[in-house]
């Protein structure tokens, strides 16, 4: 389940083709004013995970379909950069 999210992208108008990073929302805990979640000793606990080349909505539905909180980060997507930039 998604607790937060962190939009890193430098084009957030690209929505086709993002790079989604999710992670335990407890390693946030340590970031400045940022809430504190709880940690989780859990078979089922995320603590990294990474897709490429996926849409915003993908990112999004992947990132709600796990049981434990976590933070989704989306960044752009280097292929798609490359692409773009030709």
């Amino acid at each position: 389940m998604i607790w937060n999210i962190i939009d890193n992208r430098k084009r957030p108008y690209r929505w086709k083709s993002v790079f989604a990073v999710i992670e335990a929302t407890w390693h946030d805990n340590s970031c400045l004013d940022s809430d504190d979640a709880p940690q989780l000793y859990d078979e089922a606990e995320v603590v990294y995970d990474k897709r490429a080349s996926v849409t915003v909505a993908e990112a999004v539905q992947w990132a709600e379909s796990h049981g434990s909180p976590v933070t989704l980060y989306l960044y752009d997507d280097a292929a798609s950069n490359a692409r773009d930039w030709r």
